[in-house]
C-alpha cells in the first residue's frame, strides 16, 4: 500500500510541475515525471507476491503467474514517451530560437 503512496505522490509532483512551474523545460521535466508515475503504477498492479513467470506447464498453478500485459503496455509507453520528450524538447529548442526565452509568460506573440 506505501508503493501505491509513493506513486501517487510521484504523479502529484509531475502535475504540480506541469500546472504550475513556467519555464517550458520544467513543464517537460513534470510531464516526464508524471509519466514515468504511471508506468510504476502499471507494474505495482502487475506484482505478485511469489509469481513465476507466465510460461504454462505441468507443475505450475495459475494462481502464481504474473501477469505479462502491463509489462508490454508500459514498454510500449516507455518507447511513446521517449518519442514525445524529444518532439517537446524540440519544440521548446525551437520556441527558445525564435522567442529568445523559455518563459510561458513572456511568449504572448506567437503569430510566427
Amino acid at each position: 500500500m506505501m508503493a501505491y503512496l509513493l506513486c501517487f505522490v510521484l504523479f502529484s509532483m509531475g502535475i504540480y510541475c506541469i500546472l504550475r512551474k513556467r519555464n517550458i523545460i520544467k513543464i517537460i521535466i513534470g510531464i516526464v515525471i508524471a509519466e514515468y508515475a504511471v508506468n510504476l503504477f502499471f507494474i505495482l498492479v502487475a506484482y505478485r507476491m511469489q509469481g513465476r513467470a507466465a510460461i504454462f506447464s505441468e507443475d505450475q498453478r495459475v494462481v502464481d503467474m504474473v501477469d505479462a500485459l502491463p509489462q508490454a503496455v508500459v514498454l510500449t509507453s516507455i518507447v511513446i514517451g521517449l518519442a514525445t520528450t524529444v518532439f517537446l524538447i524540440a519544440l521548446a529548442m525551437r520556441i527558445y530560437e525564435l522567442y529568445g526565452t523559455l518563459d510561458v509568460t513572456k511568449i504572448r506573440d506567437l503569430n510566427g
